[in-house]
């Protein structure tokens, strides 16, 4: 199955906020009562998984074969698979872009890194998926055109920082940015509490393991 690029407002509509996917924030219409329509909706343990995982996936901007992929990679780590699994996917090069600043969106990160806008430790690096490590170095092309772009993503950034609270910044403990420098430092491997989406990690791997067994 290929990666999502239609209407993004729907998916938000049905699955609730998706910073990575858009920033937008969803609004939900009052509907007027039908008489059928029962007063609640009870849904299946399945459907419940189901959604979980989709936010996972369109967050992150995944197709289903590499979301599957790194549930089996996270499968075989040490530690708990759903925390190894979020620890994977937030070290990837586009979404360090995105909780930096450098991009308002994880697909604008990674139209970034396509465009070789982007170097890590003083290399080009073109992949989306590259996984960061401790000690990493993101800085952008030393060019007009690559930095004024960046540029733009860390005004709106930095407005939306200055209206959070201390507790909420938007940056989390394990990067550190250096916006003159046009440069992003990863100090460490992220912790579970800082992920940037709220997700029941438990329920994608219980997806997937329930899948293998059929």
């Amino acid at each position: 199955m290929s990666r999502y690029r239609g209407p993004r407002y729907k998916k938000l509509r049905r699955l609730g906020s998706l910073p990575g996917l858009t920033s937008k924030i969803p609004i939900k219409k009052q509907r007027a009562p039908i008489r059928y329509r029962p007063s609640f909706y009870k849904k299946s343990q399945y459907h419940i998984r189901l959604e979980e995982k989709q936010k996972l996936r369109f967050h992150y901007g995944l197709t289903e074969r590499q979301l599957r992929n790194y549930v089996r990679i996270a499968a075989k780590a040490k530690g708990q698979t759903g925390q190894v699994l979020l620890q994977l996917l937030e070290m990837r090069l586009d979404n360090i872009l995105f909780r930096l600043g450098m991009a308002s969106t994880i697909p604008q990160a990674r139209q970034l890194v396509n465009h070789r806008h982007i170097f890590v430790n003083g290399h080009i690096v073109n992949r989306p998926g590259f996984r960061c490590k401790p000690g990493d170095i993101i800085t952008v092309r030393d060019d007009q055109k690559s930095r004024s772009m960046v540029q733009n993503y860390l005004n709106a950034f930095s407005l939306k920082s200055s209206s959070q609270t201390e507790k909420e910044k938007a940056l989390p403990n394990h990067l550190t940015l250096r916006r003159f420098e046009y440069t992003g430092l990863v100090n460490q491997i992220i912790e579970t509490q800082s992920v940037g989406l709220k997700i029941k990690e438990l329920l994608v791997v219980e997806y997937y393991s329930r899948q293998t067994k059929t």
